[in-house]
């Protein structure tokens, strides 16, 4: 949030200068003077984006000269600056501050904006509506009358963090129309886009597509990005999910009541009951695998696709996955030479679908291998 904004120059007798600032005396003229070689600066610093760091404050400024004779000592430096708390995230506003030295030298060059003291005197309105719109909200359209007007468009960059990385195991799930997405996307893009059926994995779509894994997982965390897809774990009957506190809302709203319906249906005539779904839901506990539920409730005579069901818990965020961890014990004996090199990952940072997927093993497999020693345990999170 900017805390103050405000106008400085090199004044031809008293040296650099506030010569307006909203609100007044945020920074001090103790302040400014202790850092105004940065503000008001020799010629290799100009027109560069500075940022100045003082003991309470931040300040992010462009500095300007631009030459004439008409001005005294022949050219006229100057600063529009914003000034922040200490420590605030102040990269969004570069290109603000490098757009308002932009627009005052153009309207210095055509009008004389800055050197006339009339047209001078709009500054301080200038930079209060700047100032004001910037932090309300996040973009400025004003205007300047100097005999003809400049309209000044100004908008803070958006702070957006990178995508999560895309593992091999993930299996990514459209959430926008492919019809809409497949003309929107390079070729490689579109041709991966044919594979994401929300059941296959990366390293699947991968070997389906005849196309390198790196490549297809940086496609995929472009779309993860733009949010054409997101990620679920891999669908199996021995997977284990539980609730969590969203699935409430999926009990009182209606219209989500109605669209989980459609969603999980097994695309028959007659449509499942939403009681039905909800108790599903409600079963899902730690200790119960999916192959117990469908036991237990036979989603098919249901007409409920418990595929689905569990893909639109997930995405809506209504349950979450119990992933199996495998710690291998220290134990004194030799170990084998003949154990799987999967060992090393038995350190309770790998669960058993990246296990899985890194060595080409099945579920089953993996936990024949693991009851046959006792030296390993199994944590669940």
């Amino acid at each position: 949030m900017i805390e103050s904004i405000f106008y400085s120059e090199f004044h031809p007798i008293a040296g650099p200068q506030i010569v307006y600032q909203v609100p007044e005396d945020y920074i001090t003229k103790e302040e400014f003077d202790s850092v105004h070689i940065y503000i008001i600066t020799k010629p290799d610093l100009q027109k560069s984006v500075i940022t100045v760091n003082l003991s309470q404050h931040t300040i992010v400024c462009c500095p300007v000269c631009i030459e004439n004779p008409k001005y005294k000592r022949n050219a006229l430096i100057f600063n529009l600056c914003l000034a922040f708390k200490k420590d605030s995230v102040t990269w969004i506003y570069e290109s603000v501050v490098k757009k308002l030295a932009s627009y005052l030298t153009q309207m210095e060059l055509e009008n004389e904006f800055l050197f006339s003291e009339e047209k001078k005197k709009q500054i301080p309105s200038f930079l209060k509506k700047v100032k004001d719109h910037l932090n309300n909200y996040g973009y400025c359209r004003t205007t300047v009358t100097m005999g003809e007007s400049c309209t000044v468009h100004l908008k803070i960059a958006q702070c957006v963090s990178d995508p999560p990385i895309i593992e091999e195991y993930d299996v990514p799930v459209l959430i926008q129309d492919k019809l809409v997405t497949d003309y929107t996307w390079d070729l490689t893009t579109q041709q991966i886009l044919h594979y994401v059926d929300g059941s296959s994995h990366v390293a699947k779509i991968a070997s389906e597509a005849d196309i390198e894994v790196n490549r297809v997982k940086a496609c995929l965390q472009n779309l993860l990005h733009y949010q054409v897809i997101q990620n679920l774990s891999i669908f199996q009957y021995s997977n284990v999910y539980t609730i969590t506190p969203q699935l409430q809302q999926l009990a009182t709203d209606k219209q989500l009541q109605e669209e989980c319906i459609q969603f999980v249906g097994r695309k028959e005539k007659k449509q499942p009951t939403f009681y039905d779904i909800y108790k599903m839901y409600c079963s899902l506990t730690a200790g119960i695998t999916v192959k117990d539920i469908c036991s237990r409730y036979n989603p098919h005579s249901l007409l409920i696709d418990e595929r689905k069901l569990l893909q639109y818990g997930l995405l809506k965020g209504f349950i979450r996955r119990l992933h199996k961890y495998p710690i291998k014990l220290p134990t004194s004996e030799t170990e084998s030479s003949k154990q799987s090199l999967s060992y090393q990952m038995f350190d309770g940072c790998h669960h058993f679908d990246e296990i899985c997927c890194k060595y080409g093993l099945s579920n089953e497999n993996l936990d024949e291998l693991i009851e046959s020693d006792p030296s390993i345990v199994i944590c669940w999170k």
